[in-house]
């Protein structure tokens, strides 16, 4: 039987929404592993839309299920309906929506607030022993959401990034764009992703490598 991963989605695009390069390379690899792949995001509006070809913001609304839709051409879910009981492990891309949407964390650091339906669901894998890849930015947001859980992470070499997850009471690891990190005792593995780049070659071999690890733990 097919394992099944849950993806936790963001939006579309990397600067308000999940990274597309990120999410696809995620899916891909979940695919070619043979899991059985359910998507998923919450439906509410972004705190921000982003023109990616200028950089400005754009005084329009749009909704992070969604814009997510986009990345899962349509096959998505409320993450509000999800429950880790149904899952044998969870990924999150990255991408600024993950600290503009899932959370606060963009704004507020180690004082972030965090969506309560995403904190729910990592809450219940974390609980249940089941494995969770963060990618990118998110593993600042499990560090939050894991908050005085001595969990290992890593978003490569960012200092001020890496101080905040230390500060919650996790434990940073600096860690190189092609490789990942593993907490074996929490079943949590992460990679830097575009936190370091440069290029989607050397952020496929880290993601590959952080879903291989996802799926032999589920």
């Amino acid at each position: 039987m097919a394992k099944k991963i849950g993806v936790i989605l963001s939006g579309c695009g990397f600067q308000d929404g999940a990274e597309i390069h990120e999410s696809v390379l995620t899916l891909l690899a979940l695919d070619r592993a043979g899991a059985e792949i359910i998507c998923m995001a919450p439906n509410i509006d972004q705190r921000k839309v982003v023109n990616h070809h200028s950089g400005q913001d754009m005084d329009e609304k749009r909704n992070v299920l969604i814009e997510s839709a986009r990345i899962a051409r349509g096959e998505i879910r409320d993450i509000a309906e999800v429950h880790a009981n149904e899952l044998d492990g969870l990924v999150m891309p990255g991408g600024f929506g993950v600290a503009l949407n899932l959370s606060d964390f963009a704004l507020k650091g180690p004082d972030a607030t965090i969506n309560p339906d995403v904190a729910r669901v990592v809450g219940e894998m974390f609980a249940q022993r089941k494995p969770i890849g963060a990618i990118c930015i998110s593993p600042a947001v499990l560090s939050k959401i894991l908050e005085s859980t001595g969990i290992k992470l890593t978003i490569g070499n960012d200092a001020g990034t890496a101080a905040a997850i230390n500060k919650l009471g996790c434990k940073h690891e600096n860690c190189v764009t092609e490789a990942m990190v593993v907490d074996k005792n929490n079943k949590i593995v992460s990679t830097p992703a575009y936190m370091l780049g440069p290029t989607i070659k050397h952020v496929a071999e880290g993601i590959e490598k952080t879903v291989a690890e996802v799926m032999k733990m589920a």
